[in-house]
């Protein structure tokens, strides 16, 4: 299959279906090939600028609308966007960054487009100041501002004007619609200068930069709306991208469902060590792995854990373990077929966790490490790097990725930490955060944002691992496992909402799956 997923996917005309992600350079290549084709460039800049103007009608729809415009292309877009506002009886007042000699190409072509009079930043700026200094801001109530200024290529520093005009409706509380990104971010690494203005919507064209999925750009997105400007597809190869987002149609047709004739030793058994004294991790990714399909759990800890880890959940097992070490032995067996180590272990002898964690690598079994099965080898981190194989997967967050790839530099984005990252073994990575992405070898990197903020709180790691760990028992590949769990994870999170903890994830999980469900018959 061209991208690893899906039978959806895999033909000439789906390459670039919505889960593609481009780099700056990825798209003025879509962009060139498209106009060397035949497709006139202006004809390009009056979809992006008609969509833009459409969001701003579609969100803001009593509003007044501010534009701002730079010198580029995406100037282009805006001066368009002020047109057909201006057509849809919008009050419109249009601000440049530069003087009309002074643009080129389609972005003079689109200066020409727009018939309303053209003002300079510095009346935007003159006529606001004095407004900001008196706290008189209800002036702009009822006001859209359409960040035109600068485009996905931005790098470096914004000039001191533009983040004082920044500031300005920063203070004023007005709502921004950016063109592409937000000025002052990178579309490709996710980089955002100082200064930089939140947005609200942000409309972007074709498909979603790497930046839009990468923190800290992210996190000035608002919500993102993708536009088709009329790029011709066909020209473009499975090459022409750099990554997956993390949506359904990269994996539905796998979501496991269990046939008549299942019985829960086809659907996995799942096999996890647990520690003494942080019981609820693993109860909690035990608990998850059953929610998520899995047939049978079991809990490998010394004797006196017991009690705290079948109190009131009887569908998990508990096999006593003399030492930890044992783990290996009471896991060796056939009828263990997918092993979790990691959460609510503690680290009191790195060397001894070490052991164990490549014996059972050894084993050559689907496996989850996670938390200190990882963090053991801080002091070692070329050692697991060559243990790990292809049906291992490994969740570190931000702190245990540091531990066991200290020699990757911690300057770099997060995306291309972790390709490199992803050459140093075979296991698939899936390194977790807001902006978490999942990639194993020289696959596509799959990048997943769609999730709650209130994910950010203890536990929610062990419950993704035991989700994964669930799915693999039911024969899924290591990579559609993480994808589908890391989705499934983000779902229950956004279901849930405010004040989330831990187990408000597993007890969501089975409405999502039932949706999934019925939504895969469309696939």
């Amino acid at each position: 299959m061209l991208l690893g997923f899906t039978k959806a996917q895999d033909s000439q005309e789906n390459r670039f279906a919505p889960s593609a992600l481009l780099t700056n350079a990825q798209m003025g290549q879509a962009d060139r090939r498209t106009i060397d084709a035949g497709t006139d460039g202006f004809s390009l800049m009056l979809s992006a600028g008609q969509a833009v103007a459409n969001c701003v009608c579609e969100h803001y729809p009593d509003h007044k609308v501010i534009i701002l415009c730079g010198p580029g292309n995406n100037g282009g877009d805006g001066y368009v966007a002020g047109a057909f506002l201006e057509e849809a009886g919008k009050d419109v007042a249009l601000f440049s960054s530069a003087p009309a000699r002074k643009l080129k190409g389609d972005a003079k072509k689109a200066s020409h487009h727009f018939k309303g009079k053209i003002y300079k930043i510095s009346h935007f700026m003159k006529e606001f100041q004095e407004t900001v200094q008196s706290g008189e801001t209800a002036t702009l109530d009822g006001y859209v501002v359409v960040d035109a200024l600068y485009g996905t290529g931005f790098r470096g520093e914004l000039d001191k004007d533009i983040t004082a005009l920044f500031d300005i409706i920063r203070q004023l509380k007005v709502p921004v619609v950016a063109v592409d990104v937000p000025s002052g971010i990178h579309g490709t690494s996710g980089a955002v200068a100082a200064g930089t203005l939140e947005a609200a919507h942000t409309v972007t064209f074709f498909r979603k930069k790497l930046g839009h999925c990468l923190m800290p750009a992210m996190a000035y997105c608002g919500a993102i709306h993708v536009h088709d400007i009329g790029i011709d597809t066909t020209l473009l190869s499975d090459a022409d991208f750099a990554a997956h987002e993390n949506i359904q149609t990269l994996w539905i047709d796998q979501l496991p469902d269990p046939d008549k004739g299942a019985h829960k030793y086809k659907r996995g058994h799942i096999a996890m060590l647990g520690g003494t004294q942080m019981t609820g991790a693993i109860r909690m990714a035990a608990q998850s792995s059953m929610r998520i399909g899995a047939g049978m759990c079991t809990i490998h800890a010394r004797k006196e854990s017991e009690q705290a880890y079948t109190e009131d959940v009887p569908h998990l097992i508990f096999e006593e373990l003399p030492q930890e070490a044992d783990f290996v032995t009471h896991v060796s067996t056939e009828k263990k077929t997918v092993l979790l180590l990691g959460p609510g272990l503690g680290r009191e002898d790195d060397a001894a966790m070490q052991k164990i964690v490549l014996d059972v690598l050894a084993l050559h079994k689907p496996t989850v490490l996670d938390a200190d099965a990882l963090s053991c080898f801080e002091d070692a981190p070329e050692t697991l790097h060559a243990a790990l194989h292809d049906l291992c997967v490994i969740t570190p967050h931000e702190g245990e990725f540091k531990r066991i790839f200290p020699a990757i530099d911690g300057d770099l984005s997060k995306y291309d930490k972790a390709v490199a990252a992803a050459a140093l073994s075979k296991a698939v990575l899936l390194y977790k955060g807001p902006d978490t992405i999942i990639v194993q070898g020289d696959e596509k990197p799959v990048l997943h944002t769609h999730a709650s903020s209130w994910l950010a709180t203890a536990g929610a790691g062990d419950v993704l691992a035991g989700m994964i760990a669930g799915l693999l028992g039911q024969g899924l590949s290591p990579r559609i496992a993480a994808c589908m769990a890391a989705w499934i994870h983000g779902e229950a999170s956004l279901r849930f909402g405010a004040g989330l903890t831990a187990p408000d994830i597993i007890a969501q999980i089975p409405s999502v799956l039932r949706d999934l469900h019925q939504s895969k018959r469309y696939y």
